[in-house]
């Protein structure tokens, strides 16, 4: 915690220990929502309560939207009936119809039943799309004319309009409401008043439809330094707005589901605080882990058996000492590759989305990885066999020739699997960041551990 938080901490502290309300309510009115939120995320829930009482209402709502969604859990519980629905009523549709999906059916519906019929029918449309569509982050409120105003009827409309969020540009619509394009707010300032709203519209605006994928949106901001974009539905008209503060929360929400996947677990975890939650979140990934090390002892034990059979008891002990080092070495290798797809994927980089060139690209690196692990594993190899003096007892030369093929082909088998992998799963729908976790790396320990016995035993003996 930064120094300032914990002044801040001790501060509000301090003021909740001698009850000094007027005073705890003047300094949380000096200070931003996001610090209080943090604040809150750290106390207790009698002093959350003790907070939530002295804050004005628009500052509570600000900080139950920045919050985790563990604290937010406990806040519905500490905020319930009429405090939590005035708090939803004071928040935008879209914030505000981010916060009730995190409620259940029942609570929902009553809350919903309590908001004006106009808010209530715009945060049930936000809710009915996607949460990872443009549909789901988009904010309905828009300012648009139609293309026969004047630049001063367009001044006075957004004069008149009740809107809170900054926007930086008026969308353009024709008498059927199709999107026609947007006149940036500088033209409206230094056009002449008369001038027609037609004459100023750039048509070569950029936008997105309800159904675009989240992803897809962060990378359109991106490539094309975006500060708002406008979202229509299929029949290009006008539904709302997207902004880049809000294509910032896409990012980490992203990239958050990314690193939690890759690390073999979800991003569920953190919807509640529960130890219990927790465990059952990271053991639903683990278990399957579990069973995938399984099949390696498996394959283990077969080729025990194999060498046991021609009596070469003494080359499968000494095979069996560098098992890890070809495991770690293979799935290292392979996670490598699948996370620079991965990432090239998530970011919408060109080169990750044309298999040909990444396979080109990361095929040549895989052999010369490839080729030094297999020389410098097989050189190590024949170092350890040698200080343990089995030279006599095994053909050493054959187990380290075994020992630096399988190295180069395991980790070629891997890299190909991290290469392909992402590119297939994106393909039929699944999250591409799966490849890069525990499953697919408990499954590329049972393939190289095969490999390596399977020319142990054929090259070795």
């Amino acid at each position: 915690m930064a120094d300032k938080q914990k002044q801040l901490l001790q501060q509000i502290e301090r003021l909740l220990e001698t009850d000094n309300t007027p005073a705890l309510h003047k300094l949380l009115s000096d200070q931003w929502s996001s610090d209080i939120a943090e604040i809150v995320e750290l106390v207790d829930n009698e002093e959350r309560r003790a907070i939530f009482d002295v804050m004005d209402k628009p500052m509570s709502a600000e900080v139950l939207e920045k919050v985790d969604e563990a604290t937010r859990a406990e806040l519905f519980e500490l905020l319930e009936g009429e405090e939590l629905t005035s708090l939803i009523s004071e928040l935008d549709p879209d914030d505000a119809a981010d916060i009730l999906s995190e409620l259940s059916e029942e609570k929902r519906a009553k809350l919903l039943e309590n908001i004006s019929p106009h808010e209530s029918a715009e945060i049930k449309e936000l809710m009915s799309y996607s949460e990872d569509s443009a549909g789901g982050i988009m904010d309905p409120v828009v300012i648009s004319v139609s293309e026969d105003a004047t630049v001063g009827e367009a001044v006075s409309k957004i004069r008149a309009a009740e809107i809170d969020e900054d926007f930086y540009s008026v969308f353009v619509v024709n008498k059927t409401d199709r999107f026609l394009g947007d006149v940036r707010i500088r033209f409206l300032l230094t056009r002449p008043e008369n001038t027609k709203i037609h004459d100023l519209i750039d048509p070569d605006t950029i936008y997105v439809y309800i159904d675009t994928d989240q992803e897809e949106v962060r990378n359109i901001f991106s490539k094309n330094n975006l500060i708002v974009v406008p979202v229509l539905d299929r029949n290009h008209r006008l539904a709302g707005r997207i902004t880049a503060d809000r294509v910032i929360e896409v990012a980490e929400e992203e990239a958050a589901e990314d690193l939690y996947t890759m690390a073999g677990t979800d991003p569920e975890e953190l919807d509640n605080i529960s130890v219990l939650h927790a465990a059952r979140v990271r053991l639903t990934w683990l278990l399957p882990c579990l069973i995938g090390t399984g099949v390696t002892a498996l394959v283990l034990m077969f080729f025990h058996d194999r060498f046991h059979i021609d009596n070469l008891s003494l080359i499968y002990t000494a095979a069996l000492a560098f098992v890890p080092m070809i495991a770690a070495i293979s799935g290292n290798a392979g996670l490598q590759t699948s996370a620079i797809v991965v990432s090239g994927l998530a970011t919408g980089h060109l080169v990750a989305l044309r298999l040909s060139q990444v396979f080109t690209r990361e095929v040549r690196i895989a052999l010369l990885v490839a080729l030094s692990c297999g020389l410098l594993g097989g050189i190590a190899c024949a170092l350890l066999l040698h200080t343990k003096g089995l030279e006599n007892g095994i053909k050493v030369t054959r187990l380290v020739f075994a020992f630096s093929t399988a190295m180069f082909s395991a980790i070629m088998v891997a890299t190909t699997l991290g290469l392909f992998l992402p590119f297939l799963f994106r393909r039929i729908g699944i999250d591409p960041a799966i490849s890069s976790g525990p499953l697919v790396t408990t499954a590329n320990d049972s393939i190289s551990v095969a490999i390596y016995m399977s020319l142990t035993l054929l090259l070795a003996t």
